[in-house]
């Protein structure tokens, strides 16, 4: 160990004295005694894979977390600190309220003290909920309703009656209170703002005929094309014996009265095949049976059918807007509050600022000081309209940080997970001068980053690792940034990492041409994107970039896109059964001792009956913690007794049963399945990939919940690396990523390439920039001041261009990033 972790560890060590000690050392030194409470101490922390983890932590300063991806910040930080004091918090409230919230179960750690209140700001992403927007999701929109039931003329009531959530509803008959007094009510009205065709989605389903029916061919010839229907099939006699139809008349020759019998007839009671049945026609069938469903939840063909099949088009009567007639005719200053919804924030502040109401002043200066934050944290090329579920999750992370900015709350722990993540390098000083305004209002900020820049502010760095999985979970090193940069620990090493630009980027082989591309705040922006080369896309946030790539490029064909949505996952998903690697070896166990695959499967046959194949059972304690023991019966290996004495594998170890090769890393089990009589290519093939992405080290049955932000993410693209595809669209690979891990990423990207792969990637990362053989830039600005590509060509040409005085945002940080020649 370094020099300045062996000081600070000694000095951990003598100072870990009882707080009677401590407030006696206070007094005699003319301190007060609640002074000496300066440090968060944690003892014996072994969450997920910390190895009995002792640590102090300095209070009211800025702690940043680094390690590589898996080496246990993470359970440090999130497992352990956060959840124990939000655990010890949800303890003050009555039992009745502790009955009514997620029982937390105590972390896996000897002693913690000095917690404080913790705040949580992760990366997770905002409700996808179709009716969910940044208005909603933050409470602007209550207040501009509020200010529009006011304000509004002619007014459409009160402020639910601006609601696109709120149907408004009438309602006549007799009611009944609770005492049994009963009153007539006739035509009572409930207001609300939602727009009654598109039930305020602001889009409605519509279903292309030409991907249901081929018009050439009759009924008993194949006409319907939708799954299921195979001509002869009940599902097609259907049709064909409802005395409707003639099934060998093609269908382009139907009458009208008949194409409306096939395609849209209600349900009508019909002697079908000599029974009666409930007739409906094709359309609405394809509704109920396929479009009323979760499409997660469907099965690949009928998921893809769909995709092909639905298209969504803006609601014809409130044109997007998702509000009622009588909400959009009310108007401030000819405003209505769609219009108000769909400015950016910048703008919408302005023009709050511009109203003058004195009986309504405290309302404007809330809502004047909240879209003022917005900007201030630099979203303020946002609009209120934008639906939560396609924000990034960088601007999902700064959206939740806007409650806390300007709060009366002091000495509180603000804990944040790379709240860098999907911000240009431009933005991130704003996000550090946001952290640092955090800690000098006398807070504890913790945040587990990678990005150097953010690194480089940070009071105490504490380093985890050395590697990742069991490799990890031991504290490399405490101390300042300073002492960080000359410790030798592999952080340390990297932090003053820069790239060196190719001499001789790849020549492309052809080119995706992109036209007119208008999504969001794009103008009608005209790109070739090339192919057979590592393409970066970048630009400020909100400059367009995912606008272009997921608009434009998404959805062709030989196109496989991976983003930046969150795998799913329980505690019985790994990534064994993520990836479909459970099912070879399955099959092999099978095969070699003669029995059913479903015994393989802890969620199947095979699965212990005590704990019901989760290893653990849990026992409820009503408002106090759940307690998890791990099973008497199987001991945590989740399986019957009879499944583990199946075996396979060579003579000469005498083989593996299936909890011992769940157990496996994926560097071992690449080696069990690559020979000898458990060799299984299916197998031997996504492990691979797995390697490939740097997850060697992570055991195949190790539960998706233990896994980082940066293990899921490479999860993922190693799952995505199995579809058929010549262009891969990668969303930000790097987020979670330490820089010692990107090396090993740009080396995959590289592979890919050299495989015959275009690669298009959406970053910020400048080592990913430099890596490059083509950059296309989005500018200048973001928001209305985005949308245009500002450059195209190689890293090398941004880089003199910005060298001889010309430079873009992104061509500035580039420069300075990489080595001069």
């Amino acid at each position: 160990m370094n020099t300045a972790s062996t000081t600070t560890t000694s000095t951990s060590t003598s100072t870990s004295t009882s707080p009677a000690d401590a407030s006696s050392s206070a007094q005699s030194s003319g301190a007060h005694p609640a002074d000496s409470h300066d440090l968060i101490r944690v003892h014996g922390a072994r969450e997920n894979n910390l190895k009995d983890v002792d640590l102090e932590i300095p209070k009211r300063r800025l702690t940043v977390f680094t390690g590589v991806s898996g080496s246990g910040k993470s359970s440090l930080v999130f497992a352990t600190i956060a959840a124990e004091s939000q655990r010890m918090i949800n303890e003050t409230y009555s039992a009745f309220v502790q009955g009514l919230m997620p029982s937390l179960s105590r972390p896996d750690v000897d002693l913690l003290e000095g917690l404080t209140t913790a705040i949580v700001v992760d990366q997770e992403r905002l409700g996808a909920n179709p009716r969910s927007t940044l208005g909603t999701v933050t409470d602007t929109n209550a207040l501009l309703r509020l200010l529009f039931s006011r304000l509004g003329t002619p007014s459409a009531g009160p402020a639910v009656a601006y609601s696109f959530n709120i149907p408004a509803r009438k309602a006549s008959g007799v009611m009944t209170s609770s005492t049994g007094e009963k009153q007539i009510v006739r035509e009572a009205v409930y207001h609300g703002g939602m727009c009654p065709r598109c039930e305020g989605r602001g889009t409605v389903s519509d279903i292309d005929l030409r991907e249901l029916v081929d018009e050439d061919k009759s009924l008993n010839e194949g006409a319907i094309t939708v799954p299921g229907y195979k001509a002869g099939g009940w599902s097609v006699r259907f049709f064909t014996e409802s005395g409707y139809l003639d099934g060998d008349k093609p269908v382009r020759d139907y009458t009208e009265t008949e194409r409306h019998d096939f395609l849209y007839r209600d349900a009508t009671k019909r002697k079908i095949g000599g029974a009666n049945l409930t007739y409906e026609g094709l359309v609405p069938q394809v509704r109920r049976s396929m479009l009323t469903k979760d499409r997660d939840a469907l099965q690949p063909h009928l998921r893809a059918f769909v995709d092909r099949a639905v298209t969504f088009i803006t609601c014809p009567d409130c044109g997007g807007t998702r509000l009622a007639q009588a909400a959009l005719a009310s108007r401030i200053k000819g405003i209505n509050i769609a219009e108000a919804c769909a400015m950016q924030i910048g703008d919408l502040a302005e023009w709050i600022r511009g109203l003058d109401e004195p009986s309504l002043a405290p309302l404007l200066s809330n809502l004047g000081n909240l879209l003022d934050k917005f900007v201030e944290i630099g979203l303020g090329y946002l609009s209120l309209d934008r639906p939560s579920g396609t924000l990034s999750g960088g601007e999902a992370q700064r959206t939740k940080l806007i409650s806390h900015l300007g709060s009366a709350l002091t000495d509180i722990t603000y804990v944040f997970d790379e709240p860098t993540i999907g911000l240009h390098p431009h933005d991130i000083q704003r996000m550090n001068d946001l952290l640092l305004q955090l800690r000098d209002k006398g807070n504890t900020v913790l945040v587990v980053e990678h990005k150097p820049e953010t690194i480089a502010i940070a009071d105490h760095v504490v380093d985890l690792g050395p590697g990742a999985g069991s490799d990890g979970g031991t504290v490399c090193f405490e101390g300042t940034v300073e002492e960080l940069r000359t410790s030798g620990s592999l952080t340390g090493r990297h932090l003053a990492d820069r790239a060196a630009l190719k001499d001789s980027p790849r020549t492309a082989t052809g080119a995706l041409e992109i036209r007119g591309a208008s999504t969001h705040n794009l103008r009608d922006v005209d790109v070739d994107v090339p192919l057979g080369v590592l393409c970066v896309v970048t630009g400020v946030a909100g400059s367009g970039k995912s606008s272009l790539i997921h608009g434009s490029l998404a959805g062709r064909d030989g196109v496989v896109v991976v983003d930046q949505s969150a795998i799913k996952g329980s505690r019985r998903s790994n990534p064994a059964t993520y990836t479909g690697l459970l099912e070879p070896v399955r099959k092999a166990f099978a095969k070699a001792n003669g029995v059913k695959p479903a015994l393989f499967s802890a969620n199947s046959e095979g699965a212990c009956p005590t704990c019901n194949g989760a290893g653990v059972v849990y026992t409820q304690l009503g408002f106090m913690d759940t307690v998890a023991t791990t099973c008497e019966e199987c001991e945590g290996k989740r399986f019957q007794a009879a499944v583990l004495d199946y075996r396979l594998g060579g003579p000469g170890d005498g083989g593996k049963d299936i909890a011992e090769v769940l157990a496996m890393s994926v560097a071992e089990a690449e080696e069990f399945f690559s020979a000898g009589a458990a060799r299984t290519p299916a197998a031997h093939k996504i492990l691979a990939r797995l390697a490939d992405v740097g997850l060697g080290y992570l055991k195949i049955g190790q539960p998706l919940t233990t896994l980082s932000g940066g293990e899921r993410q490479r999860l993922k693209l190693a799952t995505h690396l199995a579809e058929d595809g010549g262009v891969y669209v990668l969303d930000e690979p790097t987020a979670g990523l330490h820089l010692a891990d990107v090396e090993n990423l740009l080396a995959l990207l590289d592979r890919l390439v050299g495989s015959g792969k275009s690669v298009v990637v959406i970053e910020h990362h400048q080592a990913v920039m430099a890596h490059a053989d083509w950059i296309i830039d989005l500018g200048p600005g973001a928001g209305h001041d985005g949308g245009r590509v500002v450059f195209e060509g190689t890293p090398s040409d941004l880089v003199a261009q910005a060298r001889a005085g010309e430079p873009t945002l992104t061509g500035r940080h580039l420069a300075d990033y990489v080595q001069h020649p």
